[in-house]
């Protein structure tokens, strides 16, 4: 699994072709999702765009009216610098600077949260119990190849974020 770390001014990791394959699907994924048939009702852009004033349905649609359109194209351009730093299918060198790689911290959440409504896991879930669970179960299931991808993408996220910050401290 590719660690990101510091090199001068950049964020750096290596990803190999599976790799890559995953992270153009997820960024792939989101970006359809925001694209087309975007809807409300729909659990995961409910997550993705929460409503700002949840006792009161009005002022959230209100307030919806104004920034959702910012917050969508943000949120589709996050996904897209994934798709643009990504190497080539067969895999290779990814160098981010700051700006870069805080879009990458914002579109890998983004398919965190998005992953997470779909597969229903919530702050009290034990990711590692579900994935054995799962596994048990059926390991060739598409739950257990989920699970892993949820999971790498949390790691792929703290590698990132520590290699962002390391030099702060």
């Amino acid at each position: 699994m590719s660690t990101f770390r510091r090199q001068g001014e950049h964020c750096v990791a290596t990803f190999a072709a599976d790799e890559v394959r995953v992270l153009r699907k997820v960024a792939s994924e989101v970006v359809g999702l925001l694209t087309d048939g975007f809807d409300h009702s729909d659990p995961v852009v409910a997550r993705l765009f929460p409503d700002t004033y949840p006792e009161s349905p009005e002022d959230s649609a209100e307030f919806r009216r104004y920034t959702e359109g910012d917050l969508k194209t943000s949120k589709i351009d996050q996904a897209g610098a994934v798709l643009a730093a990504l190497p080539p299918a067969s895999g290779g060198e990814v160098r981010l600077d700051s700006e870069a790689a805080e879009a990458w911290l914002r579109a890998i959440n983004d398919a965190r949260l998005a992953m997470g409504v779909r597969l229903n896991i919530s702050a009290d879930t034990d990711l590692g119990a579900e994935l054995d669970d799962a596994v048990l179960h059926d390991p060739t299931s598409p739950r257990v190849f989920q699970l892993s991808v949820y999971a790498y993408l949390g790691y792929l996220q703290e590698s990132l974020l520590r290699a962002l910050i390391g030099d702060a401290h």
